[in-house]
Order: C-alpha cells, then structure tokens, then sequence
C-alpha cells in the first residue's frame, strides 16, 4: 500500500477490510474508547452521519467498514488533523463515502445544516476546564480537554443537525453522567442506550457509551456492562470479537 506520509507520521493497520490510518505519535492517535463506539453505534443502512471531532478519521472509517451508511461527514476543527485524515480516506478509497471537513464543532449546524443527518458520532474532549492538567502539546490538549468546545457546544449542535428521530451517539466519562444527561434532555435528545465499560469485572467503569434519540420518549436500557479484560493483559471475549481477532 503506497501512502504519502508527513515527517513523523506513521501508517497503522486498522485491521479490518484492508483499511490503514495515518497517524502522527506525537500528536493525538485514537483509543479504545473510539474503536468501541464504533461498534455501538450500530448505523441503520443508507444512514447519513455525521461525526463530530473526527481527529484522524478513524470512527468514519470503521464505521464503513462495520455499517451500511450511505454517507459520513466528519467535522475537525486542526488542520494537521484534518488533512491526515483526507489523506487516510483517500489511501483507502472511500471518497465516495466520507467527507472530511475542516469546520468548528460550534458552527457545526451552519456547516453541515439543520435537520439533515440520521446520527451524529462524537468522541468529544472528556475533560473541562476544571479537570486535571492539560497536555502541553496543543493537539494533545484540543482533544482531551473542553478548550475549543465544550459538551454544550456538541450536544446543542447535534441536536441542530439531526433529523427527528436521528441518533446522537457519544462515548464518554461516567464521572459527568448527571451533566450529560442534563444537557441531553435540555436540547430535546432523550437517552435510549447507555452501557458501561469497565477495566476489570470487579472495577469501577472508566467510559460510558450513550445512544440519545432527538425528540424519543423517556425511557432508557441500560446495557450490560462491557469488560474489557479478563485477567491482566487478556481481552474479553467480547473485545476480541469488536476487534475482528
């Protein structure tokens, strides 16, 4: 596979369809946490989504190889990002089903327009303002910490662009979950899916995925929680399984 990489950019194997990704190590390469909300998203066949805050692209791109969606536009707001990600669609020849756009995630309804996608994906900055010390590296800093968007900005502009009865979709810390809900219900997105992920069976879970339905009826599944290792270094079954080993 021929791909043209930057100085210190690498090429990884998503290890699914063939499709790679370009990466840059000193920046921000994606998590578990993105390769998991891929596979809960579950994205109805001839969807329109939209991811917010796609970094290097990496949940369109997995989200083709694991749905039938018809189209995915993803919204990054760092250039350098932004343009690995172009380049990763192009090496691997999915043009025709994503389209990265260098946009603001507060700006997001004026970009992509209102009332117009199925889903929208995100896997936003976890931290605000308040919580822990921020990256010196400012790629490393705008993914993880609220400082060019904040969770209202994402759900107020999700709610903007989906259709009634469209998805928002979103992975994110248990340790803001009364926030999150909160400011879903605010902005008419009802909570329908929540699972825990958790560590180890016996530990406290350290991600949540949420599943809210614009204009749904108030009633919400929990999930059962999602384990992601067995013993030390051992993946669940399951995460084996989300991974294609």
């Amino acid at each position: 596979m021929n791909a043209e990489l930057k100085p210190g950019e690498r090429l990884d194997d998503l290890q699914i369809n063939g499709y790679h990704i370009i990466q840059h190590p000193e920046k921000f390469c994606f998590g578990m946490d993105a390769v998991l909300l891929s596979s809960f998203a579950g994205c109805q066949p001839d969807s329109k989504v939209a991811d917010f805050g796609t970094g290097t692209g990496v949940i369109p791109i997995l989200l083709t190889a694991k749905t039938d969606a018809a189209h995915i536009d993803a919204l990054e707001i760092q250039p350098e990002s932004a343009d690995m990600a172009k380049r990763s669609v192009q090496l691997n020849g999915l043009t025709d089903k994503i389209q990265i756009i260098d946009g603001d995630i507060k700006k997001a309804s004026q970009i992509l327009g209102k009332a117009s996608y199925d889903y929208v994906i995100t896997n936003p900055p976890y931290m605000n303002n308040n919580h822990g010390l921020k990256n010196p590296d400012m790629p490393k800093a705008i993914a993880r910490h609220e400082i060019l968007c904040t969770l209202e900005d994402v759900i107020r502009e999700a709610s903007l662009v989906l259709k009634p009865g469209g998805h928002f979709v979103m992975v994110h810390r248990p340790f803001r979950l009364i926030e999150i809900i909160t400011c879903l219900t605010k902005y008419k997105l009802e909570p329908k899916r929540i699972r825990f992920v958790h560590p180890f069976a016996h530990k406290e879970p350290n991600m949540v995925l949420i599943d809210a339905v614009r204009g749904g009826n108030s009633m919400v599944k929990i999930e059962s929680p999602l384990i992601i290792y067995s013993a030390p270094g051992q993946y669940t079954q399951e995460i084996l399984n989300i991974y294609h080993c």
